[in-house]
């Protein structure tokens, strides 16, 4: 049984086809910001990660007409929106190293009262993720951030399933060990 979120996102593809001007609006405001924080993961500037996007729903509003799936739209277009990425990023240095977003949330020092403790605690969680390689925080980032299947990730991500379980398991792995040795040292 489908949640009442993907019937709606399958509607308003459909509509979306047939030129209507508000289903694509309304799926440029579902989409927008998980699109933008993709592509900063991705290429680790905001200004190139506001391009790339742009230039995404370009494509996206240019192509939804040959879409055969409605229920494959998110999968689809985050693979569109990695793709402008990584043109952005070929366009630049070859070898930049990519910023992690979650390094540029608020710290302690922005937090009041209890979310000092909490904000404490994630901390060694984000410093962590910064440290995984680009491909690996891609993975982590659409799989457990954007909720997606493994199957939707291996779409987006133009790799086969068994890379992104392969992907994800060592992220984990160093996910792991980076935080017992936080605990341990």
């Amino acid at each position: 049984m489908q949640s009442p979120k993907r019937i709606i996102e399958k509607y308003l593809v459909t509509c979306a086809r047939l030129s209507n001007r508000v289903a694509q609006e309304e799926l440029v405001t579902r989409y927008q910001k998980k699109f933008l924080g993709h592509a900063y993961r991705l290429l680790g500037d905001a200004e190139q990660a506001r391009d790339a996007v742009q230039e995404g729903w370009i494509d996206i509003l240019r192509g939804i007409r040959k879409l055969k799936d409605d229920g494959a739209f998110q999968a689809w277009a985050f693979r569109i929106i990695t793709r402008k990425c990584s043109k952005h990023i070929a366009g630049s240095q070859k070898d930049r190293v990519i910023h992690q977003s979650i390094l540029d949330e608020p710290g302690p020092d922005h937090v009041a009262g209890d979310e000092i403790e909490r904000a404490a605690d994630r901390q060694p969680l984000k410093e962590a993720l910064a440290k995984l390689p680009p491909e690996h925080r891609a993975a982590v980032a659409l799989f457990y951030l954007e909720e997606m299947s493994v199957a939707e990730v291996a779409v987006a991500l133009e790799i086969p399933a068994g890379t992104v379980k392969s992907r994800l398991m060592n992220a984990r792995k160093k996910l792991r060990s980076a935080l017992e040795g936080e605990d341990h040292g």
